[in-house]
């Protein structure tokens, strides 16, 4: 039974490591913000050794850049990174839609049609960290509908830093999550109905949030 019991318990390096992205992600830890091992070693009551592999791994997905002489510093993603990511999705989830126009089974409707439903919930409470899951998870749907696992890896793999840039966004001008949902109500329209007018749609859909950014 113990073993049992520690070996489905969280480890303290991913609690560690959930603890300090969430705090990136939420911009709780800024951009350009320096923090030490101490601090981490004091706010989460751990010691120094989860607390590291967290910060190896976090340094590898480009979170932090770890240095002994300055400490952590939490990392800021570049206008450069910002646009190649929106081309990239522009181009991936053009092609998804292309691909599922009128093809939608209906246990993806229902999934795809529960989804808009808490989104419309998120964004009429304004709710940014609930938006934005509900949000990315839209996105991830259509590409289940594709079936094609290898363009779906590709997204997931920039989730979190795709979160961390709709955060941003979102704290800029919250009443725009209203339009976002209306935007994936009338692309999710045109896939069920077969009209191919949905790839425009998401095309201009992913341009507008990448120039909004820009601004």
């Amino acid at each position: 039974m113990e073993q049992t019991k520690s070996t489905s318990a969280p480890l303290l390096k991913d609690q560690a490591y959930q603890f300090i992205k969430e705090k990136i992600l939420d911009e709780q830890f800024a951009p350009g913000r320096f923090l030490s091992e101490r601090e981490l070693i004091e706010m989460l009551e751990m010691s120094k050794t989860p607390i590291k592999a967290a910060l190896v791994r976090l340094e590898t997905e480009g979170f932090v850049t770890v240095s002994s002489k300055q400490g952590i510093i939490i990392n800021d993603l570049s206008i450069t990174q910002i646009v190649d990511i929106y081309n990239l999705r522009i181009a991936l989830e053009t092609y998804i839609c292309a691909e599922i126009t009128g093809k939608i089974t209906k246990d993806m409707s229902e999934l795809i049609e529960a989804n808009l439903k808490e989104t419309e919930e998120t964004a009429r409470e304004l709710d940014i960290k609930g938006f934005a899951q509900a949000d990315h998870a839209f996105h991830l749907l259509l590409c289940e509908c594709s079936g094609n696992e290898e363009i779906y890896k590709v997204l997931l793999n920039y989730q979190d830093q795709l979160k961390r840039i709709t955060h941003r966004h979102l704290r800029k001008d919250p009443e725009r999550m209203k339009q976002f949902w209306q935007e994936h109500v009338e692309i999710y329209s045109c896939l069920k109905s077969g009209d191919f007018k949905s790839v425009e749609l998401i095309r201009e859909h992913l341009h507008q949030s990448k120039q909004k950014l820009l601004l």
